[in-house]
């Protein structure tokens, strides 16, 4: 799966929000406070993600409708194995000690993790 750019990112964020396709202009109004965007930037972003395959064009109307192709957790997934694997050789206690040892997180936030990964262990 490729890569989102940030701008990319943003645009992916309102169509996984929504149900309904949006149109450019609704889009636009979702990103309004984000980023001062303008429609053309919004329409290249939409070419580029409709080329990367994260997005359908509906063209069957006047108006333009945009849908997300890839689910939001679908994508969420790969970027983390990718980001495990090329950070931390996938080890995902190289990954915890490294956030702990960087105090990037609190002895609160490891028995938060303690107590999920007892909840699956029991779920199983």
């Amino acid at each position: 799966m490729k890569k989102l750019g940030d701008a990319e990112l943003e645009i992916m964020k309102i169509l996984w929000n929504g149900t309904e396709p949006y149109t450019s202009n609704q889009i636009l109004e979702g990103l309004k406070g984000v980023k001062d965007w303008k429609l053309s930037s919004i329409m290249t972003a939409l070419a580029r993600l409709a080329k990367k395959g994260f997005v359908y064009c509906d063209r069957t109307t006047r108006t333009n409708y945009y849908s997300a192709l890839i689910k939001e957790e679908e994508y969420k997934l790969a970027e983390c194995r990718n980001f495990l694997e090329k950070l931390y050789d996938n080890s995902i206690q190289k990954l915890v000690s490294g956030l702990y040892n960087g105090n990037s997180i609190s002895i609160q936030d490891i028995k938060e993790l303690k107590e999920y990964l007892e909840k699956l262990e029991e779920d199983r």
